[in-house]
């Protein structure tokens, strides 16, 4: 792995290329990496701690992307869901190799309501429903052929039922913005930065050395 490298010559950032709003620049680079073809543009580690104080990381998708932070959705019975109760702070890093670009970000997280994750939920195909009914995520099982078989029994229950109902333990959480870093690759290791810190109602871009 030692002689594993990669050149950094895909661009350049400084504060004045960025937008005022963190959140409005997240969601443009996400939609620049989608136009150039990258797979799951939207996939970001998710960062928890638990209540031993081991930290944990996985990836999931970003639903949204705004001035007011980054969504996703997940099983709030599972392990990541019970860190996010727990703690209420958590960090998020996307990463799109092909650009050389990362985005690192911290923040408070808060539970989105009921009927935002109704919404949300309904907008899903009726496998991904089905299946969210089906997994107890992070749960030990004996088998695959158990799992298969709750989906198959739950796919006998919804049969015939138009609407789906989103299962109570599914929903959403929101990760405020309160520090972001952004991150593109540079020769020589020496890397552009720029970090955005909330001041009052706004943000003040600066620069952090690579």
């Amino acid at each position: 792995m030692r002689d594993i490298r990669t050149d950094y010559t895909k661009g350049t950032l400084s504060p004045g290329d960025l937008s005022d709003c963190p959140g409005d620049q997240l969601r443009l680079w996400i939609e620049e990496a989608d136009k150039c073809g990258i797979v799951d543009a939207n996939a970001f580690t998710l960062s928890t701690m638990s209540t031993a104080g081991y930290p944990s990381g996985r990836v999931v998708l970003a639903r949204e992307v705004d001035a007011n932070g980054v969504v996703f959705y997940t099983n709030k019975q599972s392990a990541k869901g019970g860190e996010l109760s727990g703690l209420s702070k958590a960090g998020a890093t996307f990463f799109w190799s092909a650009l050389q670009r990362q985005v690192r970000l911290t923040g408070k997280v808060i539970e989105i309501s009921d009927e935002e994750s109704d919404r949300y939920f309904a907008s899903r195909p009726r496998a991904s429903q089905i299946g969210a009914h089906a997994s107890d995520q992070s749960r030990e099982i004996s088998s695959r052929e158990e799992l298969e078989l709750k989906l198959s029994n739950l796919e006998a229950q919804f049969d015939g039922v138009d609407k789906i109902p989103r299962p109570k333990h599914w929903g959403g959480f929101r990760i405020s913005l309160e520090e972001v870093e952004f991150w593109q690759g540079r020769a020589s290791r020496l890397h552009d930065r720029v970090k955005y810190i909330k001041v009052g109602e706004g943000w003040k871009k600066v620069i952090l050395q690579p």
